[in-house]
């Protein structure tokens, strides 16, 4: 596996597609980054549905509004991770919310995500964050059943080409020391 900091330095938001399936035991290595993933207390929050079949990916691309980017990579990926959390899980103790900003779940999936989109660049896939979409319809299509939330889609495969690297801000733009 290529050093941490080029993966990070190279990943890139990838909305086409090789028309090549992701092999199983490609698929389980994204699989294990996420089962990897730190939570809070270790509760482990995420559920993860793989789609594969293709007339669940065409339900799931319904649910994207026409302006979003994503909108084709959703059905037309290989495969498309849905991750989902179980509610009133992380951020609570002893059935309560421990924190000002109550469940923790998107904290949670933020950082599974990472994990995923990471492994999967280190694997030579690419991936894309979906976040604008109908999530009730898309829980509809998915069966996600009651008491967990659908969070995000991410379409997985081979990118069809590399984008160039975004402008990033400088270090200096964005950090404090001792106080804001």
């Amino acid at each position: 596996m290529a050093d941490i900091m080029e993966i990070i330095r190279s990943r890139r938001t990838i909305r086409q597609y090789e028309e090549k399936e992701v092999p199983e035991e490609v698929l389980n290595e994204v699989l294990d980054a996420l089962r990897w993933s730190q939570s809070w207390a270790n509760t482990q929050c995420w559920e993860l549905v793989v789609v594969r079949d293709q007339g669940v990916k065409n339900a799931l691309q319904e649910t994207l509004p026409g302006g979003n980017p994503a909108r084709n990579a959703v059905a037309a990926a290989p495969v498309v991770l849905a991750l989902c959390a179980k509610l009133e899980c992380a951020g609570y103790f002893k059935g309560s919310a421990a924190t000002k900003l109550g469940d923790w779940f998107m904290f949670d999936l933020g950082l599974a995500t990472e994990n995923i989109a990471l492994a999967a660049h280190a694997l030579g896939l690419g991936t894309v964050v979906v976040g604008m979409f109908d999530h009730t319809r898309a829980k509809a299509a998915l069966n996600v059943p009651e008491g967990y939330e659908l969070a995000t889609l991410m379409p997985l495969g081979y990118p069809a080409r590399q984008p160039a690297a975004p402008k990033r801000k400088d270090v200096s733009g964005f950090t404090h020391y001792d106080r804001f």
